[in-house]
């Protein structure tokens, strides 16, 4: 361990080491990528592509981050840029829950979704892009539906859950399942140029609450579709949602939901 730890310091440029160094540092001393991050970042070092993070997380935090585990609950219009924007901040374990595989319907929105890729499980090509930026993170892919069955299991060891579905009724189990096994969860939703967002610590009825009028049938999303642009929108709003709980900072949407409205520009706060 000592001879890892002076090899990064001896290569560190000004606290930071660029991805070569890590690479090498991988291969060297027989550990994996995101060993070596982990010993960088205890040092008191950074790795390079996390630079631009520096004035608003500090290297301490960035640890912390890598310490963490998300899950992301759908691998679709929104879970796709769910996956790749915590995977950029460096959050380190990403446990990716969707059953389906991509469709040609899904090119025009779905962030790992192409021309070669239709077919392929969701949550295999996320893994596949999670590999391409930042290896060092760690993506589980699980190929099954979320549900009362095997939500609990699924969840084991997680810190926040993102919501990324496109049906109620599997919402409203996971706010269960969230709350009983004591897992702060932040919601989204989109349809057509709409989107919400809200985050519900356990013991908070705010799920219940945003669709408490529903009765059966299909969702606004299902009704309106979505274009390119609204679950990039939301699915951000979501990641800085739980960037924020990680961190233990900020004002968090709790209580309340966000409304927006793409189309007028609008973004309304409806208390719950």
């Amino acid at each position: 361990m000592q001879r890892t730890i002076a090899f990064l310091h001896e290569q560190a440029e000004d606290g930071l080491l660029p991805w070569a160094v890590q690479q090498a540092a991988a291969e060297k001393f027989s550990l994996s990528l995101g060993e070596i991050e982990q010993i960088i970042l205890e040092q008191g070092l950074l790795p390079a592509r996390y630079q631009r993070n520096q004035q608003i997380i500090s290297n301490r935090q960035q640890l912390q981050l890598f310490r963490s585990s998300v899950a992301v609950i759908g691998c679709g219009g929104l879970g796709g840029y769910v996956i790749e924007e915590l995977a950029r901040l460096g959050v380190g374990q990403i446990v990716a829950i969707d059953p389906d595989v991509f469709e040609e319907h899904n090119l025009n929105r779905q962030r790992f979704s192409s021309i070669r890729g239709l077919g392929e499980p969701k949550v295999k090509k996320a893994a596949e892009g999670v590999m391409e930026i930042n290896p060092a993170v760690i993506l589980q892919p699980v190929q099954s539906a979320f549900s009362k069955e095997n939500g609990c299991a699924l969840l084991v060891g997680v810190n926040v859950v993102i919501d990324a579905l496109d049906n109620i009724p599997t919402r409203l189990e996971l706010a269960k399942i969230c709350n009983k096994m004591n897992i702060p969860l932040v919601h989204g939703a989109i349809a057509g140029w709409y989107g919400q967002v809200c985050t519900i610590f356990p013991g908070e009825d705010s799920m219940q609450q945003i669709y408490r009028h529903w009765v059966e049938g299909k969702g606004e999303e299902q009704e309106l579709g979505n274009p390119s642009f609204t679950p990039a929108v939301v699915a951000s709003l979501e990641v800085a949602e739980t960037c924020k709980i990680l961190l233990d900072q900020g004002e968090l949407l709790r209580g309340r939901q966000l409304y927006i409205n793409l189309l007028e520009m609008e973004i309304e706060e409806i208390p719950l």
